[in-house]
């Protein structure tokens, strides 16, 4: 059960979450600074620092444990278990799961802003991309050592990025069309099991 301080550790760093959100939608990322964003939610510069290294990382805010959790499906595999259904596994416990359960959950409002951010802003587009790279290739080389005998670095790699690159496309098709994040959620595990599809062989 969660203790009260864990509560109040987890309600703070949401309302920074939310109050960041809020000020880059306004005045917009750049204009907003650090100092703002702890005075709108009412705490210490200090404890901004205690939650964030920087303002980007509000941005990508609770990433950092579904990348945790795809790290401990790919070391839990079962043994009779595919490439293929492990990464469907990865992507309904750790991508989904953080669309579901992520600081944005139940707050479209917030996935709007979230969208136009990585979209529009230059330095956020570039720390996206580099966390999707460094995902794929934690996730590549994990697959590599527990599939010793059936993948090699090259179909590890493409294996992966066949199936991120597919979620990532289905969802920007999905928000383009306007879809709930159930639809956009169903959309892009449609995709992931349309890119590994080809990987049953395996």
């Amino acid at each position: 059960m969660e203790s009260h301080r864990e509560r109040k550790k987890r309600h703070t760093k949401q309302l920074l979450v939310t109050t960041a959100f809020r000020l880059f939608d306004e005045q917009g990322y750049e204009q907003t600074t650090i100092e703002q964003i702890a005075s709108a939610a009412d705490v210490a510069r200090k404890t901004f620092f205690n939650y964030f290294p920087s303002k980007a990382d509000v941005v990508f805010a609770g990433m950092e444990q579904y990348v945790t959790v795809a790290s401990q499906l790919l070391a839990a595999r079962t043994r009779h278990e595919s490439v293929a259904d492990l990464l469907l596994r990865i992507f309904d416990r750790a991508i989904a799961s953080y669309l579901v359960e992520g600081p944005m959950a139940d707050q479209p409002e917030l996935a709007e802003i979230y969208f136009r951010l990585v979209t529009t802003v230059p330095a956020l587009q570039t720390r996206a991309m580099n966390i999707l790279t460094d995902l794929q290739h934690e996730i590549a080389q994990a697959l590599l050592t527990s599939f010793p005998d059936q993948l090699d670095p090259i179909s590890a790699a493409a294996a992966v990025g066949s199936m991120m690159g597919a979620v990532q496309a289905a969802g920007l098709a999905g928000h383009e069309l306007g879809q709930s994040e159930e639809e956009q959620i169903a959309s892009m595990r449609r995709a992931a099991e349309i890119a590994v599809r080809g990987l049953r062989s395996f």
